[in-house]
């Protein structure tokens, strides 16, 4: 039986002196420390490691929920894509061709005859390439005749299956109360191959410069 007195006088500096006791004692407490001190040392280890693999979790979770997101809307991001091709070809196909120009030029002029009103001024202008992919025709254009007449003329305009479009307008009061209408008409088409490949040849023969 250990006597907690005798444990008291131990001295520290000769354990060779201590009872069986207290030596039984001492290396039961050296043995537990060390034990406890490698349990410690290898759970900050482990703790360690653990953290890294939930950081890791954490950062495979936003990844997998972004590509389920991704995942989710690529049906939606397709179909907005064949209505964007179908919108872009719909509108492709309300610019004519070279060979359409002058009909459409007809028509222009017809739906003014058609109001009534009276051309003083019917002049395309000169082309301009824009985006080396389509051109644009200005014509310049003076029409005479009463308010509703003219705003029936923009109408048809706005109206053809071809796009065009009235710029730079400017309405004054004419003689014996007539209105005169001064605008820019504005019409688009699309070049043909052979214009593409000159384009492409000249902005090659001009890069080469």
């Amino acid at each position: 039986m250990i006597n907690f007195d005798e444990l008291k006088n131990l001295n520290p500096q000769d354990p060779g002196s201590w009872p069986w006791a207290a030596k039984i004692l001492a290396l039961m407490a050296i043995f537990l420390g060390v034990v406890v001190l490698g349990v410690l040392f290898d759970s900050k280890d482990q703790w360690d490691s653990l953290q890294v693999t939930k950081n890791e979790e954490e950062s495979l979770k936003v990844t997998y929920l972004d590509k389920k997101k991704q995942a989710i809307n690529l049906d939606l991001i397709k179909k907005q894509l064949i209505e964007t091709q179908e919108s872009l070809g719909a509108l492709l196909k309300q610019l004519p061709n070279k060979s359409e120009m002058d009909a459409l030029l007809t028509d222009i002029n017809q739906a003014g005859l058609g109001r009534g009103l009276q051309f003083e001024l019917f002049r395309p202008g000169a082309e301009s390439v824009i985006n080396g992919s389509f051109v644009e025709q200005p014509i310049s254009i003076k029409v005479s005749g009463n308010y509703d007449d003219l705003g029936r003329f923009a109408s048809d305009i706005s109206m053809l299956p071809r796009i065009v479009t009235l710029n730079e307008i400017a309405i004054s009061q004419a003689a014996g109360g007539v209105l005169s209408m001064d605008a820019v008409a504005k019409t688009y088409r699309y070049l043909d191959e052979n214009e593409v490949a000159a384009q492409k040849k000249t902005t090659k023969a001009g890069g080469a410069k």
